[in-house]
């Protein structure tokens, strides 16, 4: 509850259903997977031979030099962020624009980290030795690595942060920028995730754990939340970036605004480092509390973009929550998964899934759920096709949830 309002007036991201915001959001309504089967020889062996990658490598979009000094998620977060401050109209780094460098920060978040540049460069030193090991490998594999590339792209000098809580970091990026607004502390900040971990050894260990979907003959139906037959869920890359604004500054400055942060709570379970809390009572709370802050009232809540995985037991879970959280207002939310179709980004899942529900504020529409052929009965209005969003005020959640029992929920209000 504070009197600094939030806005959002730039987005931008890279995912398996498109390379640019755009595409991504033409492919959600269309209902189209991003989920291919793996053609590389170390998949062979796996038990989950799926995937859903970028549909644009980044290596195509960013120029060469900058590339080859990034981590793949490095370069993924670079491309949505580039995207993002140029849909919220800035042609130049902070200093160059109407941004004091001073008074801009970033917070870009990675579930995982450069894993890939991490275990490329311990291959190369079994191979071949320590002078085979790349000199950037640090930079390069260090999680606040896409941050800090994002936080020069555009001279930021208010601060660069880097949240890590698996699953729920995207949002948590999204709750500190918040946070750094109404606190004073920066005008504009550039917040998201970003993920690239499609590597044989996450995917081995995920498979391990038997939290992966082994729907190899069939990647597009893989991805079922909420479906009877679903089985797991299907690892995804790519990065999406939001542009966050005090209303004040971007009135100013005469910026486009797609919606307003309402409120952002961040949450623990304190129960198990992978299972959430069956009762969903940490879930239950953040949304409660991003309600509060946002001065919102249940009702108010028209939509949710869920963190739904596609997982037996978090599903259910989330779904208790929420009903929950909105008590008997929660068969007036239309609720739907977007991992359906682009599978589970871990730490950039939060930032694409707070992109789709702008958008869906923005334009009225909310993506259905593909896949939902066979629903549980969860209490919830589950949107297996399109649906449209009433004109008004009206407000939306997006909730994310990760391993080590974290949970983030974010209230947006349309703009």
């Amino acid at each position: 509850m504070t009197s600094t309002r939030v806005v959002v007036t730039g987005l931008g991201a890279t995912s398996p259903v498109g390379g640019d915001v755009a595409s991504t959001w033409s492919a959600l309504l269309e209902g189209r997977s991003g989920v291919r089967p793996l053609t590389e020889e170390w998949a062979e062996p796996l038990g989950a031979r799926i995937a859903a990658q970028v549909a644009v490598e980044p290596t195509e979009v960013l120029e060469r030099v900058k590339a080859r000094r990034l981590d793949r998620s490095g370069q993924l977060a670079l491309v949505a962020a580039i995207e993002a401050w140029a849909d919220a109209g800035f042609t130049g780094p902070a200093g160059e624009v109407d941004v004091d460098p001073e008074r801009l920060a970033v917070a870009v978040a990675s579930g995982i980290g450069g894993v890939t540049t991490l275990l490329s460069n311990y291959d190369n030193l079994l191979a071949a030795g320590p002078r085979r090991v790349s000199p950037l490998a640090i930079p390069m594999l260090m999680p606040n690595g896409p941050a800090a590339a994002v936080g020069l792209r555009f001279n930021a000098k208010a601060g660069v942060h880097t949240p890590v809580s698996a699953c729920a970091s995207g949002n948590e990026s999204i709750a500190l920028g918040v946070d750094m607004i109404r606190l004073g502390r920066a005008d504009v900040v550039v917040v998201g995730g970003t993920e690239a971990a499609v590597h044989p050894l996450p995917m081995a260990a995920f498979g391990q754990m038997m939290a992966l979907s082994k729907r190899n003959d069939d990647p597009a139906g893989a991805s079922r939340p909420w479906d009877k037959g679903r089985d797991g869920f299907v690892l995804g890359e790519g990065a999406a970036v939001l542009v966050l604004e005090s209303a004040e500054h971007a009135a100013a400055r005469g910026a486009r605004v797609y919606a307003e942060v309402a409120g952002a709570a961040i949450t623990a379970d304190s129960h198990d480092i992978a299972q959430p809390d069956p009762a969903g009572l940490g879930a239950t709370r953040a949304m409660k509390r991003a309600l509060v802050e946002g001065d919102l009232a249940p009702r108010d809540v028209l939509h949710i973009n869920a963190h739904a995985t596609s997982t037996p037991q978090g599903d259910v879970a989330e779904a208790l929550a929420i009903r929950n959280a909105l008590g008997d207002a929660a068969g007036g939310a239309v609720v739907t998964s977007t991992k359906s179709m682009t599978g589970h980004l871990l730490g950039a899942a939060g930032a694409l899934e707070s992109v789709a529900t702008v958008l869906a504020l923005h334009h009225r529409t909310v993506p259905g759920t593909i896949n939902l052929t066979d629903p549980e009965d969860v209490g919830l209005d589950l949107a297996d096709k399109n649906r449209d969003l009433p004109a008004g005020d009206i407000a939306a959640l997006n909730n994310s949830f990760g391993f080590g029992g974290h949970n983030v929920a974010i209230a947006f209000r349309s703009a």
